[in-house]
């Protein structure tokens, strides 16, 4: 599998990363079986997906507590280890994000808040330290936490070895030449699959230039691009996948119309729709890294073959334009 680095941090790991937030269960995505769970981060690291990625509010903590159990039956070093701050429900801090669970989530970006969250973290995932350390999601009243504040606790940090790298997610291009500026990052986190490309036209150019990497998130549209959901398929009301724009009843007709169109590509690359996908995603720059969910044997083993299709430029430029006549027809 490809090897690029994280940034300037000197942190190399493969294009593929295993996303965690559906371990977490919980409304967003239901039951789960944390045994199974344990066992595809397992076959993940097997199969050379090394950059395991998650979140504090990811269930509440759930999300760390299983990747914590994996942690404790391999190796700590074959690990990239990411996690996220700044989302908080302890206190009544920072600014009201969400309410899930008889939680009330709050963004805050505080130097207090975020070495909190350091902290929680680093003890329920059983570790020392962290690879790559997120913001999570930025203030809504921009600049309530100048962002140099927010900042200089990272800095502090990673002085003290806690943290390697330092990333950012959910941002615009004015946060994130903010962040820049206050210290330099090394990665953000942001959505882009075929479907959905406008961090490709806003933030990527910026990373290229000053060397950040884009680690991408909902390649297949949470689960979309699959091809599995039939046309009639309605999210059921607060999970993760309600009142999202592809998964609207005409946009799923629209996107499955689409996907029927590259039959000819899986049988010629002898993969799935998603390995398609994924592979498309990766080729959009080699500043981006892959973030893809898995919470099944069966789902990592089918995710870690995307990178091995050896998809020439005219199939990518195909599937772009493909996506862009979908695009223009969404409602």
């Amino acid at each position: 599998m490809e090897m690029r680095e994280i940034g300037k941090s000197g942190i190399r790991t493969n294009a593929l990363a295993l996303g965690c937030w559906a371990i977490g269960g919980g409304e967003w995505w239901g039951a789960n079986d944390d045994e199974m769970s344990v066992k595809t981060i397992l076959r993940g690291l097997e199969l050379g997906i090394n950059w395991i990625d998650t979140a504090r509010v990811y269930g509440f903590g759930h999300s760390e507590e299983v990747i914590g159990q994996a942690l404790k039956q391999t190796d700590r070093s074959r690990v990239i280890l990411s996690t996220k701050c700044g989302l908080q429900w302890y206190d009544h801090g920072g600014e009201v994000h969400f309410t899930k669970e008889g939680n009330t989530v709050s963004r805050d970006l505080s130097p207090k808040a975020i070495r909190r969250d350091l902290e929680l973290s680093l003890k329920t995932l059983g570790t020392d330290y962290i690879d790559v350390y997120y913001t999570h999601w930025q203030c809504k009243t921009y600049g309530k936490v100048p962002v140099a504040e927010t900042m200089g606790e990272l800095l502090r940090m990673k002085e003290e070895g806690k943290i390697r790298a330092i990333g950012a997610s959910n941002v615009d291009l004015t946060v994130l030449k903010d962040y820049a500026a206050a210290g330099g990052l090394d990665v953000i986190q942001e959505k882009l699959s075929i479907l959905d490309r406008k961090a490709e036209s806003d933030l990527l150019p910026f990373c290229e230039a000053n060397g950040i990497t884009l680690q991408t998130y909902s390649p297949i549209e949470q689960g979309l691009l699959a091809g599995k959901a039939p046309d009639d398929y309605i999210p059921a009301k607060g999970e993760v996948r309600d009142g999202k724009t592809w998964w609207k009843q005409e946009n799923i007709r629209t996107a499955n119309e689409m996907l029927a169109g590259w039959k000819d590509l899986t049988d010629k690359y002898r993969c799935s729709l998603a390995n398609l996908c994924i592979k498309w995603n990766s080729m959009v720059s080699p500043n981006i890294n892959v973030l893809c969910g898995a919470r099944k044997l069966s789902q990592i083993e089918d995710t870690a073959r995307s990178m091995d299709i050896p998809m020439s430029q005219e199939d990518y430029l195909r599937m772009r334009r493909d996506a862009d006549k979908a695009i223009g027809k969404q409602v």
